[in-house]
């Protein structure tokens, strides 16, 4: 697991329009590299999502522990052969934000990315008219922030704005009001930008470390394991814990996949599976693997040991379900 800080983080985001009935082809392409994009010093993670009514294009993040490692990424000739290889998927050239440290959102959120070129002469007059767009935004409803990244060298020459609503009415309201045209007009010469929403925050279960750190997610084989050391005494607990309401079965299990979702992301998963089993998930880098895994499923397998003994005897000789 790495040890660098949040803030010394580097993270790429790639917008790249697909051409109609080669979507299935590009997804399985775009894996590849990401897994390809793994095996890079300093990687965190990457993940990618479909478009939607909001975001036309199929967006992909990267995620690295520092600009040297994602520049190295960004630049190797295993992504150039990648994008050789997946040309004939692409309906034109794709679009590229890379940004320096920065603080993850905390819930899921509506994210709008606008790059501007700025002339060296100009970048005070620059950051003055950013603040005065911060300021107003933040008087709209739904505004959860923003931030700006300056350009990075050898990789981007535009300086990149986030900005962050909950939800995408709210974002709407700001973008077609007549407070954020006022401000644009002040800043005439500055109106050489790219927009673009992203309409989700890349988040999962899996998305961050123990102390609040974007890590490397693991393998979806570790994901499901671990789904399910989380999910069994989930489950069984709430079923004992609805069962005096005596609600007929499909009630009970609407009742309880609702507060089972809600259980296992803000309690089960973060605070018992991530925490018990974070050696397994998230070995370091030196560990050694077989070790590491025969260790994890030896753990996995003592702990669901524990929890079918323990729910055995309370169904069978404490509580006797109907």
């Amino acid at each position: 697991m790495t040890t660098e800080k949040l803030d010394d983080a580097a993270t790429a985001i790639v917008g790249q329009k697909v051409l109609p009935g080669r979507e299935q082809e590009y997804e399985a392409w775009q894996e590849d590299v990401n897994a390809a994009a793994a095996h890079y010093p300093g990687f965190l993670g990457a993940e990618f999502s479909r478009p939607t009514a909001r975001q036309p294009d199929w967006t992909v993040v990267y995620r690295f522990d520092s600009i040297a490692h994602l520049q190295a990424w960004i630049n190797s000739a295993t992504r150039q052969r990648f994008l050789d290889n997946g040309r004939t998927y692409f309906d034109g050239p794709a679009t590229q934000q890379v940004l320096s440290g920065g603080s993850r959102p905390a819930d899921p959120l509506v994210t709008v990315v606008v790059t501007h070129r700025v002339h060296p002469d100009h970048v005070e007059d620059f950051l003055d008219w950013q603040r005065r767009m911060s300021q107003e935004e933040s008087t709209f409803d739904g505004y959860r922030g923003t931030e700006l990244f300056r350009p990075v060298e050898g990789l981007q020459d535009e300086w990149t704005t986030l900005y962050r609503f909950d939800s995408a009415e709210h974002l709407d309201a700001w973008l077609t009001s007549a407070k954020r045209q006022e401000v644009l007009a002040e800043g005439r010469k500055f109106n050489d930008f790219q927009l673009r929403t992203i309409d989700n925050s890349f988040g999962s279960w899996f998305a961050f470390d123990e102390n609040g750190r974007q890590a490397r997610p693991p393998s979806e084989t570790k994901s499901a394991v671990a789904v399910w050391v989380g999910l069994y005494p989930t489950v069984v607990l709430l079923t004992l814990a609805l069962a005096p309401l005596g609600l007929p079965l499909w009630a009970g299990l609407l009742v309880g996949n609702l507060l089972s979702s809600f259980i296992m992301s803000f309690l089960t998963m973060p605070y018992y599976v991530n925490r018990l089993l974070r050696r397994w998930l998230r070995p370091p880098p030196d560990a050694p693997r077989t070790r590491t895994n025969l260790a994890g499923l030896g753990l996995v397998a003592a702990v669901m040991a524990f929890w079918a003994v323990v729910f055995y005897f309370v169904t069978t000789q404490i509580w006797t379900l109907p």
